[in-house]
């Protein structure tokens, strides 16, 4: 399965970014209000300049405390992203996730942010496809 169908197969296809200037308080909240795990840091909302998730909060604030969630999320954001493209297909972004121990791949098109997939995406789609495989070998089976 490819990284486009993943994404077709999403609820929500948007990516939500935030600019680097905001503050962690604030990247908790729209973590918190939107129920999702990432925030793409980027300041043109076209191209990703880093990428922050929970556990970078979680971090931060277990180390520094609360006021810590005064500074900007630029200053714990992950720069260095791994990314892949809609070509691209599931086991290799998987294999990726694990080895790099993160839950989140930001998806470019042309240096473009086209969407966000998560481990729990991809499991989802390999999942289905496994299903689909076994049904097909019991149809291969039973004679159908």
């Amino acid at each position: 399965m490819l990284v486009s169908q993943i994404l077709k197969s999403k609820a929500d296809e948007s990516v939500v970014t935030v600019l680097p200037s905001t503050t962690i308080a604030q990247a908790a909240q729209m973590l918190s209000e939107r129920r999702i795990g990432t925030l793409i840091v980027s300041r043109d909302q076209r191209a990703p300049d880093g990428i922050v998730s929970e556990r970078d909060i979680v971090r931060r604030v277990g180390q520094e405390g609360a006021a810590c969630l005064l500074e900007t999320v630029s200053s714990i954001m992950t720069s260095k992203l791994v990314t892949c493209s809609r070509d691209m297909r599931a086991d290799e972004v998987m294999e990726q996730m694990t080895e790099g121990r993160f839950r989140h791949m930001p998806v470019l098109e042309d240096g473009a942010l086209v969407g966000l997939i998560s481990l729990g995406d991809v499991v989802k789609a390999r999942l289905t496809e496994l299903a689909m495989e076994k049904d097909a070998l019991e149809g291969m089976i039973r004679g159908h």
